[in-house]
């Protein structure tokens, strides 16, 4: 069943937890960001503009969910206090540190999440997966957030980059749509897909600066697709290649998952395959951590191994093409990742919902380590 959560901010309550080494002074202030219906990187940039620093000069440790009411810890570089107070955000000091704020001093996040729209069999349902959850803990799968740049038409960029078709890797950059794209841009792109390599027709309707400059360079060179691609940022092409990575990790698990188990599996639909789940204890997958795929990934044993080359061989890739990169601007960094996590301080509490009249609103209460999704958590409940 697909349930509904994030009806409104106040359904998603996230507290970061960290380890923050403040001290008496130093040259980074530390603040606690609280905002409500705000995405963090953009809420950084308008920071930016108001109190007129550089990017370089606010650090956090990881990015919020815009449909959340989420409080977390940023680091600014100035000898000035900048407390700030709106209606959909605050900015709070909480004293100096001597280094930015980073991943590494987070340790996890604390929950608040209500589930709306219930039944009464499905208040039962969520009783057992909870006690499951208690139990066995959750397969710790990267959650669709994470794929908003996942193509269904077309695939992955990250995938075609590695197989070096770079001409279908230009195409998804260009006309992947995405659901919170705007309709003027999803028509856009749709005319970019129906008329691809078509350059000057493309030219016309190009809006971005991006678009403009990529086919009138098209227009001149119509074969420097792999130029062209040299010219995405950094960050943009890390951000595609980090999908492509968590989509293969998550296809690693969900096929161990598979083979230790008996069907029916636990299932709760995905964009991008489907999340399998364990129904009980197994101490092998607790214990079980997993690279993320990479020139350098580390496979714990000969069964991760051969799971491991045949996802991989099923995709079309060798491992040697992570380092035969034909675009020098990002790489695909491997990092170890635990396959089941567990909730800390489970509990919940079921009342009638306000909003849909007749149902019932579970809402629950739980912390979770850095890097690991609540929205997994619910998954697991409700699969």
């Amino acid at each position: 069943m697909k349930v509904v959560i994030k009806a409104r901010p106040q359904d998603f309550i996230v507290e970061e937890i960290a380890a923050l080494p403040l001290s008496p002074k130093g040259p980074f202030r530390v603040y606690l960001l609280t905002k409500s219906g705000r995405n963090t990187v953009e809420l950084i940039q308008e920071l930016c503009r108001k109190f007129n620093l550089s990017r370089d000069a606010i650090s956090y440790g990881g990015r919020k969910d815009r449909h959340s009411l989420s409080s977390q810890y940023i680091a600014i570089k100035s000898p000035k206090l900048m407390e700030a107070k709106q209606d959909d955000f605050s900015l709070k000091f909480i004293g100096f540190m001597k280094r930015p704020m980073g991943p590494d001093l987070i340790q996890g996040n604390k929950f608040e999440v209500t589930v709306r729209k219930l039944s009464a069999a499905d208040i039962k349902k969520a009783e057992s997966g909870i006690e499951g959850v208690n139990e066995a803990g959750f397969a710790n799968y990267f959650d669709d957030q994470r794929f908003g740049s996942f193509d269904d038409r077309q695939g992955f960029l990250a995938e075609k980059v590695l197989k070096q078709e770079f001409n279908g890797a230009l195409k998804v950059y260009l006309t992947a749509i995405n659901p919170a794209d705007k309709k003027e841009e999803k028509e856009r792109k749709k005319f970019f897909f129906e008329h691809w390599k078509d350059w000057k027709a493309c030219l016309m309707p190009a809006k971005t600066r991006y678009e403009r400059e990529i086919f009138a360079y098209l227009t001149q060179k119509p074969n420097a697709i792999l130029e062209v691609l040299r010219k995405i940022s950094r960050k943009e092409l890390s951000m595609h290649f980090s999908t492509y990575q968590a989509y293969l990790w998550n296809e690693i698990l969900r096929r161990i998952i598979i083979s230790r188990l008996h069907k029916p599996y636990k299932i709760y639909p995905g964009i991008a395959g489907d999340y399998v789940f364990c129904s009980s204890k197994d101490d092998y997958l607790e214990d079980l951590i997993l690279s993320v795929p990479g020139s350098k990934a580390q496979l714990a044993d000969k069964d991760v191994e051969a799971v491991y080359h045949k996802v991989l061989a099923d995709r079309g890739i060798k491992q040697s093409a992570f380092n035969k990169l034909k675009l020098r601007q990002a790489f695909f960094k491997s990092f170890a990742r635990q396959a089941l996590v567990k909730p800390q301080d489970l509990d919940f509490t079921v009342v009638q919902d306000e909003i849909y009249p007749g149902k019932k609103k579970l809402t629950l209460r739980f912390s979770l380590p850095r890097a690991s999704f609540a929205t997994m958590l619910v998954k697991a409940i409700f699969s």
